[in-house]
């Protein structure tokens, strides 16, 4: 930095996991440049559910310079191959959708179209026989390798993961100030924040402001007036029931999520309990009748009364927003079926340390920043859509209206292009690769028609004996694996 340059006030309103998820990003990369203080009340607590996490998670843990197993033992972590989704394309079916890759693709055609061709010849097996990460979860086994590479993320307590990134900011300058905010004071000319009012009087001013106050945005939302987009239309959960359970002996390495008559369960294996909760829609349900429902579906004893959470599903029409960056909660929320939350807060958090306003705030800026944000958020919403589009029950009211909804256009394209061609297009921004739509998409009962014909360039003989190769290498190398819990034990036990 440079002499007599001053450096620019950051302040981050709110902490939890997506105050300390931007306190780290800024802190550990440019943390020289600038200072961060953070404004949160013990007081006022935070939602906390969000456990299960994607393998970009591991990506953010590189940028802020996290030892994987020091944060796994801090945060009684264990590691997560995927999500098991019962009952979704019909009741008693199940599949899992992992993080892995399913064979081998070449530049003309993914690996689904020879797949494609190798069944219409009479062999190929099961699609899953291809995907190292598929198996894995099945047999309930995992390790770190090289050769071949895991695909994975984790499942983690998030108090714990809060606790312990705000230690990790605090070691390189981070400032925590306690209080409520009572008051955002705005310039009376340009209409940016220019200081929170503490109920203590004190005053916190800032040149950035960072807004992770969860569902009451009070910077974006009550102060700036960015209106939010209800997509409840097409997403219609509002409510959720959490509670934590006894630690089981065998835990998986994937989330579960079991559906129920108007929304679904989720089941995440920490190291000493296990996260449980209940998603539902308040339009086919009472709280008590899904009270009712998760109590009857939890595998051990309850270690705290559960917890009943309102939200409502949509985006901010902006998240940047004059010199007030909305981070978390305050931007939005898709429900939690596919672990995007925490990604959610790490990728604004890095986006901003690449598009820090060191030149001050313009409109190039936060429109580019909003405009990736807004590209990727979509095709979050869309993917998860699909989860209750492409469904066969209708034993209740609720999945009965999921097969005649309006959805989006993206989606909609999305969905013929594979029923027709077996296309599944990923553009640069979209977060699920193709094999996750895939894994979805027949998962829950989507079949396509067309495909491509490069199958047909080598003889049935070839593919045939690529094919068995591929399938008996990923059988071996799971065959070999320990069994998770084993791993965890001797990797990351927080017991250790």
């Amino acid at each position: 930095m440079m002499e007599g340059q001053v450096k620019r006030k950051v302040v981050i309103a709110g902490g939890g996991t997506a105050g300390w998820v931007a306190a780290a990003a800024l802190s550990s990369q440019i943390g020289q440049l600038i200072d961060v203080t953070l404004v949160e009340s013990d007081e006022l607590g935070t939602v906390g559910v969000g456990e299960a996490t994607i393998p970009t998670h591991r990506s953010y843990h590189d940028i802020i310079g996290v030892n994987e197993a020091e944060f796994m033992r801090a945060t009684r972590a264990t590691f997560k191959l995927g999500i098991s989704f019962e009952h979704w394309g019909a009741l008693g079916q199940k599949y899992i959708h992992s993080f892995g890759k399913i064979g081998v693709s070449s530049w003309m055609a993914d690996f689904y179209h020879l797949w494609l061709e190798a069944q219409a010849d009479g062999f190929g097996g099961d699609l899953g026989d291809y995907c190292l990460e598929l198996r894995a979860a099945e047999a309930g086994k995992f390790a770190i390798s090289q050769k071949p590479a895991l695909n994975y993320a984790y499942h983690l307590d998030a108090g714990l993961y809060a606790k312990f990134l705000r230690a990790h900011c605090e070691k390189r300058g981070v400032r925590r100030i306690e209080g409520k905010i009572q008051e955002v004071r705005k310039n009376g000319e340009n209409g940016f924040i220019d200081c929170l009012v503490m109920e203590s009087g004190k005053e916190v001013k800032g040149d950035l402001f960072i807004d992770c106050t969860g569902f009451q945005a009070l910077l974006i939302g009550k102060a700036l007036g960015v209106p939010y987009e209800d997509w409840s239309h097409w997403l219609p959960m509002d409510s959720a029931i959490a509670v934590q359970t006894r630690a089981i002996s065998v835990v998986p390495p994937y989330t579960r999520s079991i559906a129920q008559d108007a929304g679904w369960q989720w089941r995440i294996p920490l190291q000493h309990r296990v996260g449980n909760g209940h998603v539902y829609c308040s339009d086919y349900m009472s709280d008590d009748e899904a009270r009712h429902i998760l109590d009857h579906n939890l595998d051990g004893e309850q270690l705290f009364e559960p917890r009943l959470i309102r939200f409502r599903t949509g985006r901010r029409k902006k998240i940047w927003e004059k010199n007030c960056v909305a981070l978390g909660l305050s931007s939005g929320f898709l429900e939690p079926l596919e672990s995007t939350s925490i990604h959610l807060f790490q990728i604004s958090a890095t986006r901003l340390v690449q598009m820090f306003p060191f030149s001050g705030v313009s409109d190039s800026l936060t429109s580019f920043y909003n405009k990736l944000y807004d590209e990727e958020l979509l095709g979050i919403r869309d993917f998860i859509i699909l989860h209750y589009l492409a469904t066969k029950r209708d034993d209740t009211p609720f999945w009965r209206d999921r097969q005649t909804l309006d959805i989006p256009g993206s989606l909609r394209e999305k969905i013929t292009l594979f029923k027709e061609h077996s296309i599944i297009h990923q553009a640069e921004t979209d977060l699920f690769r193709a094999d996750s739509w895939l894994q979805v998409m027949r998962g829950q009962g989507l079949h396509s028609e067309g495909y491509h014909h490069v199958g047909k360039l080598m003889k049935p003989e070839v593919l045939r004996a690529n094919m068995e190769g591929y399938a008996a290498r990923v059988k071996e190398f799971v065959s070999k694996l320990p069994r998770h819990e084993d791993f965890v034990a001797q990797y990351c036990s927080a017991d250790a």
